[in-house]
Order: structure tokens, then sequence, then C-alpha cells
């Protein structure tokens, strides 16, 4: 039998489908539609008989081919209007993206997996249709995914594809055309369930796919591009919390956005540096939950903040002067969330006496470990100094406290390692400091108070 036989068959059983089905699409809509559905697969796979799955095909020329599927995809696209049906154009756009994967052409299987993204995108807005773009975003990243390990399913061998690195830049476009969509969905519609949904999906499917890419098959530049993912991410959470005050999408886009940033910082150092700018990267995300209002973010900023921290302790292996960054990172956090409170509403001040608690714990730990031992009561009574003066400039009890407690903790080194490992001359010494600062804060406190009592009876 001629090679063409096959194909000719199935477009007269397609037509004879669509004849059918529009004899019936008044009295059986529902049978009507699948009816049509079906005819416009079969008319699908008989154009793409013509040139698959034949030893002596019809047509030898794959872009022509692709033109006539594309052709045939288009026109279902067309009749699947017409109808205003989401089932006929889900189906219909599920075989555009088997085009794609056919043509077996990175950029082409690039700018149609974009392409149908952005009509789908479209038809969500027009119509109303928001629950089939969740097929949609899985097909799109599943596709990518096929052509990534060297399109399998035509018979190709298993590989991860090295080549065309710039596929990362069509991940971020795939992203950014989604996020669209819920970002000018209308006024009138809430972030429900099935936005948070698509939210999830997008990001996660982005974020993943891009992750095995990147970390698989591209050595260099790994910082750069986990900087501009980073960067595209956070601007979508910008654009969210700007235009409608968003309080999930802002929250996803936004975490995320910083996951990103955190890969480009372990990539970009060594270990255990990474760790410090992890520890500044924290002070980042407090301010964007801030400028957000997010208590979920700053929470989560917490607890990833002291991750880091017992991982930097289990791996530095030496703890050197650097570490102080994380007692600094937690003052400047503590100070931040007390001045910009009003923006979350904060009825406690649970999670401000945590960051002190960890400035309180990390600075002496810190020292103990990064100066000579000659100096370390020393750098404790300095530390102990900084929050008196800290109490006396921002008029907060708080860091008194802090500095009471740094002192004890120094009188008691100094009285029970100091004494018993010094040499003479630096026991003085710090005998000496102990003695003048305890003496000095004494003084000036004594004045306070002499000061405040004063006032209390002028006032009486």
């Amino acid at each position: 039998l001629s090679p063409v036989i096959p194909s000719l068959f199935g477009y007269i059983l397609a037509a004879g489908i669509f004849g059918l089905s529009y004899y019936w699409r008044e009295s059986f809509s529902y049978i009507s539609r699948y009816l049509l559905g079906g005819g416009l697969v079969l008319l699908f796979f008989s154009t793409m008989r013509l040139y698959f799955f034949s030893q002596q095909p019809v047509l030898t020329n794959l872009n022509i081919e692709l033109v006539l599927l594309s052709l045939i995809v288009a026109i279902n696209l067309f009749i699947s209007i017409r109808r205003k049906s989401v089932y006929l154009t889900s189906v219909n756009l599920a075989l555009g993206y088997v085009t794609a994967i056919l043509s077996n052409q990175p950029y082409f299987i690039f700018i149609s997996i974009a392409s149908l993204s952005a009509i789908a995108i479209y038809f969500k807005l027009k119509y109303q249709w928001h629950n089939f773009i969740i097929l949609i975003i899985i097909l799109s990243n599943f596709t990518h995914l096929v052509w990534f390990i060297n399109n399998p399913f035509f018979g190709n061998e298993l590989h991860l594809v090295s080549s065309h690195p710039i596929n990362i830049f069509f991940l971020m476009i795939y992203a950014v055309i989604f996020a669209l969509g819920n970002l000018f969905r209308g006024k009138d519609l809430p972030e429900d369930d099935m936005f948070i949904v698509n939210t999830l999906l997008n990001c996660l499917g982005f974020f993943v796919l891009f992750l095995i890419i990147t970390l698989t098959t591209i050595k260099t530049n790994l910082p750069t591009y986990y900087i501009i993912a980073s960067a595209v991410l956070l601007s979508i959470s910008i654009a969210f919390w700007i235009k409608e005050k968003s309080k999930y999408s802002t929250f996803v886009y936004c975490i995320i956005g910083f996951m990103a940033m955190s890969v480009a910082i372990i990539a970009g150092f060594n270990e255990p540096d990474y760790f410090i700018w992890l520890c500044w990267q924290s002070l980042l995300v407090v301010m964007a939950a801030l400028w957000f209002r997010s208590k979920i973010i700053i929470v989560a900023n917490f607890l990833i903040y002291v991750l880091i921290f017992l991982a930097y302790l289990f791996s530095a292996g030496e703890v050197s002067v650097v570490s102080l960054s994380f007692g600094l990172v937690a003052l400047l956090s503590a100070r931040i969330m007390n001045w910009q409170k009003h923006r979350l509403e904060i009825k406690t001040e649970l999670m401000r006496n945590t960051y002190l608690t960890s400035a309180f714990v990390v600075f002496p730990y810190a020292l103990y470990h990064s100066v000579p031992d000659y100096y370390i009561s020393l750098s404790w009574i300095a530390v102990a100094i900084m929050y008196y003066i800290l109490s006396l400039i921002l008029k907060n009890i708080k860091y008194r406290w802090m500095a009471l407690f740094t002192l004890l903790l120094s009188v008691l080194y100094v009285f029970i390692i100091d004494i018993t490992k010094l040499e003479p001359v630096y026991r003085i010494v710090s005998f000496l400091v102990l003695g003048v600062v305890l003496l000095v804060i004494s003084l000036v406190y004594t004045r306070i108070k002499a000061k405040t009592g004063t006032s209390d009876l002028k006032k009486n």
C-alpha cells in the first residue's frame, strides 16, 4: 500500500467525525464536543503520519511537516475558540507541545513553549479559564525537560543536553508569562486557592528545573545566572505587592527569589565564607518582609538564620572574627524590626527579643574563639560597653540588660579562668579594666537615677 493511504484514511474519518459533531452540536452538545476533540486529534495524527512512523514517509522534509502540524494546531485552536470550549482548547494546546517535541530543534521548542504559554494566558484572561493553566504550566516544564534529556520518546539516547545554555533564559520567560496571567487576572477576582496553586506550580516548576539544568550542565557563570533569576522573581513579587498588596504570591515569589540569591552566594564563594554572606542576606530578607508586611517571611527568615549559624559552626572548623557578622546582623535585624514594627502590627516582641538573644550569645562565643586568650575578657567588656552606649542612645532598657549580663559573664570569666590561666601582667590589666568599667557604669547610672528622682520631685 502507498504510505499516503493511512493518512488519507485518517483524514476521511476525521471529516466524518467533524460532520457528525456538527450535526449533533445542538442536541447532544457534550457528545458533539468530545467527538470534535477526537476528530481534531485524529486530524493531527493523520498529518503527523505523513512524516513519522513510516519507512517510506510521504514527506521527507521535517520543516514542511512542522509547518503543516503548526497549521493544524492553529486551525484546531480557532475551532476550539469558536466553540468556547476549554476542553478543546486544552487538547489542542497539548498537541502544540507535541509538535514542539517532534521538531527536536531547540529554538523551535523554546519559542513554541513560550508562544503556547502566552496563548494560554490570553485565553485565560479573556474567557476566565483559570483552571486549565495548571495543565499548561505542567506541559511547558515537561516539554522543556524532555528536550533537556535529549527527547528519548523518539529513539534518541537518554542524556543531558549541555549545549544551548540560553535555554535557562527561556525558563525565566515562561515563569514571567504565567506570573502575568495571575497579575492581570482582574481586580474583582480574589487570590483564591486556584491562583495560589498556579503560583506554587509556576515558582517550583521553574526553580526546580532551573536548578537541575544549571547544576548538571552549566559549569561557569553560575552566580550570574542565579542573580538574574533572583532579580526576576523578586521583581515579580514586588509587582504583585505594588499592584494588589498580594499576600500569597508576594510571599512565594519573594522566598524563591531569595533562595536563588542564596544559591548564587554558595556558588560564588568558598566554604565557609558563603555562610557569612548568607547571614548578611538575611538582613535583606528582613527589610523585604517589613516592606511586604509579611510575618511569615520574618519567622521563616529567623529559622533560616539560626540554621545558617549552626551550619557555620559545624563546617567552619575554626571560628574567626568574621563570625561577628552573625551578631551584627541579629542586632541590626532587631533594630530595624523595632523601627518599623508598625508595618507588621506586631503585638509582642518575641522575634526582636529572639534576635537580641542571638546577638547576646554570638558575640561572646565568636570573640572567645577568635581573639587571644588574654584579650577574651577585655573584648567581652568592650561588647558590654557597646550595649550600654546603645541603651543610652536608643533609650531602650533591653540593651542595658544585655550589658549587665555580658558584664556578669566577664566577671565570671575573669575570676574563674583569667585568674588561673593568664600571666600576672594580663591578669592585673583584666582586673583593672573590669573594675574601672564597673565603677564608671555605677557612677553614670547613679547620676541618672538621681536626676530622675529630682525630676519626679519637681513634678510632685
